[in-house]
């Protein structure tokens, strides 16, 4: 498989949030602003790089039958890290992320790569692999949380200092003053709504491309008979 067969999977063709359909929960329960889905994102995205290079190494030594439990326990300490280290630098986002941290370790995302790709490709692939998932992740994790920030609350990058200190908030984008807010868009219904969409958008993409860049097919001539 080539570097760019795995980044194309993790970014489009395979998306976690878009194709595969893993880890839904924290995907449509965070997304409600764009600093919420980022550092979600980034700490999802920490934690599938490190796993897939960790099951990547080990992979040869760990024996068949306790695979599974293994790749759970390496999972299991790269989130306490990341928790621990959210904690120390950014607490408040900690706060606000709550539950949805330590929950990572049961993303069903992170462990199916473990096994149907680390576990079975070198260090350099599983960490290409981990990367590419983890961004595809997260850009979708933006994108729901950049459109329910903006119909929700009429803002973009609200909280911005919470990962980035004080000296951020001039980047908080303030669409319309005395906006009230669509309620919709806020609460877990209007979460669905945005993933379907985003999932019909990429259907439809992925429609033109195939209509416009038809697969070959190998149509094999006749031979001609010979006297």
């Amino acid at each position: 498989m080539e570097n760019k067969t795995i980044i194309n999977d993790g970014f489009w063709n395979n998306n976690p949030g878009l194709v595969q359909l893993l880890g839904l929960c924290p995907l449509l329960a965070v997304s409600g602003t764009v600093v919420n889905a980022l550092g979600l994102g980034i700490a999802t995205t920490l934690v599938l790089i490190g796993s897939n290079v960790c099951v990547s190494m080990i992979r040869n030594v760990v024996r068949p039958e306790l695979r599974i439990p293994v790749f759970v326990l390496v999972i299991a300490s790269l989130v306490t890290a990341v928790e621990l280290a959210m904690k120390a630098y950014m607490y408040e986002l900690y706060l606000i992320l709550g539950i949805f941290i330590p929950l990572i370790v049961t993303n069903c995302a992170i462990i199916a790569r473990a096994e149907s790709f680390a576990s079975k490709n070198n260090l350099q692939r599983s960490f290409l692999d981990g990367l590419s998932m983890g961004l595809g992740f997260t850009s979708v994790l933006l994108v729901l949380g950049a459109l329910r920030e903006i119909i929700g609350q009429g803002t973009l990058f609200d909280n911005i200092e919470l990962m980035f200190g004080e000296s951020t908030q001039w980047m908080t984008i303030t669409f319309m003053e005395d906006y009230n807010g669509f309620l919709l868009a806020v609460l877990p219904p209007g979460a669905f709504l945005g993933l379907g969409l985003l999932i019909a958008v990429k259907n439809v993409i992925d429609k033109r491309y195939k209509a416009r860049n038809p697969t070959p097919t190998n149509v094999q001539e006749p031979s001609l008979a010979t006297e």
